[in-house]
């Protein structure tokens, strides 16, 4: 039989297969795409949205300088030394009338005195009523709304405590000064009708949606797979939230507590309404109290302009923003590290 003329095609097909397999696989250059630039209102939206970033680190900046830069003679006038030193400020001082050596804050009197303890014990103890109130309630809720509640019952629960976010500072200070009170003081049978107790408690509703809702993202950003892993090993709900859920959230609480600190040490109107406004250096939470922040907003409008009040005022606020601040910081840091363990892009 003539096969010949048969092979010879098969041949040249198979050579053809060949080289078209090869040139397959050879690497080929990039097709080149040329980019067109972009168009004009483009390129200005995008400067826009930089400047407005930048202008607002250049406004904290620009802020925390002019407070420390009224607050610096403090440290280097020689009048103001004539009246008040940092030394002073900070350690007991012997004034006439009194018995031993003290923390006094009367800046008014006719021997000023600015013993910066009572404003100090003042701050804490309403910022520490107001967590002990806070968390527990800003927390739970979170708890509950992210693994207890059903889906009817979050939409409503869930706007209902970030809507106290959007009461006015005044008008929850307005109600603790008409209503809280008068309740807080019947009920503990409190001398004093304005206290750290009042005050804590009715700031403690400014910082209960700050602290659910960061916790509540927390709970929600921990991985499906935690929670299916821990119920196949036969634990219970609340032993997977126990055990699991806040462990791997707690960063994130954590942030929560944090940010809710510095929003109590930093408030103004609420403690200025309810907390009594003396500056007592004691430990006990029934008594008037005064802090830093009431002390700036109460005093600022009547001091001399450069004098030795006027300064020590600024001081206290160069005080307060560096303490808010870094409890700020120490919050974002917390949050940042959760995004990490969790492989969550930040």
């Amino acid at each position: 039989m003539k096969t010949d003329g048969l092979a010879k095609p098969q041949v040249h097909l198979q050579q053809d297969i060949q080289e078209k397999i090869v040139a397959a696989a050879r690497p080929t250059a990039p097709a080149k795409h040329i980019r067109k630039p972009p168009p004009g209102w483009h390129v200005f939206a995008e400067s826009s949205l930089r400047i407005v970033a930048m202008s607002a680190i250049a406004a904290v900046i620009l802020i925390f300088a002019f407070v420390a830069k009224e607050a610096l003679p403090l440290l280097f006038s020689g009048n103001i030394h004539k009246e008040v030193t940092l030394r002073t400020m900070w350690t007991a001082q012997q004034w006439p009338g009194y018995d031993a050596a003290d923390h006094i804050w009367q800046p008014v009197s006719e021997i000023p005195k600015y013993g910066i303890w009572p404003l100090i014990f003042g701050t804490v103890k309403v910022s520490i009523v107001a967590m002990l109130v806070a968390v527990p309630l800003g927390v739970g809720a979170a708890i509950y709304v992210s693994q207890y509640a059903g889906a009817r019952t979050r939409e409503i629960v869930k706007p209902v405590v970030e809507l106290l976010a959007g009461i006015p500072s005044v008008v929850l200070g307005f109600f603790a000064l008409m209503v809280m009170a008068s309740w807080v003081q019947s009920w503990l049978g409190l001398e004093s009708r304005l206290n750290a107790l009042v005050a804590g408690f009715a700031l403690s509703f400014a910082i209960i949606p700050l602290i659910f809702t960061i916790s509540e993202e927390a709970l929600g950003a921990v991985p499906r797979s935690y929670v299916e892993a821990s119920t196949a090993l036969g634990a219970a709900r609340w032993q997977t939230i126990v055990r699991v859920l806040v462990p791997a959230a707690s960063p994130g609480i954590a942030a929560a507590v944090a940010l809710g600190l510095g929003r109590a040490v930093g408030e103004t109107m609420i403690v200025l309404m309810a907390s009594g406004n003396a500056a007592i250096t004691s430990l006990s939470f029934a008594e008037s109290v005064r802090t830093l922040a009431a002390t700036i907003a109460a005093e600022l409008a009547e001091v001399v302009f450069g004098g030795a009040h006027y300064t020590v005022l600024f001081f206290l606020g160069t005080v307060l923003f560096v303490t808010t601040f870094g409890i700020n910081l120490m919050g974002d840091y917390a949050i940042t590290r959760m995004k990490k363990s969790l492989g969550v892009p930040s």
